[in-house]
């Protein structure tokens, strides 16, 4: 049996999660948020003291188990889905995933979760590099103002000390880094259909893009 495949790409803040989250959930998927997984990488590394700016001490990644639980994330069997989203992590985690040898193996860990079960999958390469043949691929973005403001707003809902300016640069920051890496760099696949969801709501992404993987299901089209 061939499973469905959803990619959905796009920068920091552009509601990559939120949105293939509850895209997921209405279709009865399975969610992969691809981002916590890089995520969790850098955490790991952060808690051991490891050195960033060494490659060679994410051999740790060979041994090092993820598992999806609904909305959950578990590295080696702890939850860190709120850990992984500290400021530490945030700032650290575009260098992280420029290493070649991780973003290889999580690939591999990646596509193999992706044969199981019909999945939304949400990153920065799914398109063109993680499932090159997925069925449906979408590549959202939005202005570096509004995505600050919703990191803004999230960081403020969750109790986190928040400076919207230093948002601002921080994600334009990592917009550069994530667009100029030398591996897989955050671009929108040839064939994915590119939405700004500036001024759109979640809930209208969410329903544009269910309605297209719908109508394919039921017409073909």
């Amino acid at each position: 049996m061939r499973y469905v495949q959803v990619a959905i790409d796009g920068p920091a803040g552009a509601g990559k999660s939120t949105i293939a989250k509850l895209v997921a959930k209405g279709l009865n998927y399975t969610y992969i948020d691809t981002g916590a997984m890089y995520r969790a990488v850098t955490l790991k590394a952060l808690e051991n003291n490891f050195d960033l700016e060494d490659e060679s001490k994410f051999d740790f990644i060979y041994h090092t188990k993820f598992e999806f639980v609904g909305d959950h994330l578990y590295l080696d069997g702890i939850d860190i889905s709120e850990r992984v989203r500290n400021h530490d992590v945030s700032n650290n985690v575009s260098l992280v995933s420029s290493y070649l040898s991780v973003r290889q193996e999580l690939v591999k860990v990646q596509q193999k979760m992706a044969l199981s079960d019909n999945v939304v999958m949400d990153g920065r390469d799914i398109g063109y590099i993680v499932l090159p043949n997925a069925d449906f691929k979408f590549f959202l973005t939005a202005s570096i103002e509004e995505r600050a403001k919703r990191r803004h707003y999230d960081n403020v809902n969750r109790g986190i000390k928040s400076d919207f300016d230093l948002l601002k640069t921080e994600i334009a920051r990592r917009d550069y880094l994530d667009t100029t890496r030398e591996h897989s760099p955050l671009k929108a696949a040839d064939d994915a259909i590119i939405i700004d969801t500036s001024d759109l709501t979640v809930q209208e992404v969410v329903a544009s893009i269910t309605l297209r993987i719908r109508e394919v299901e039921n017409y073909g089209v």
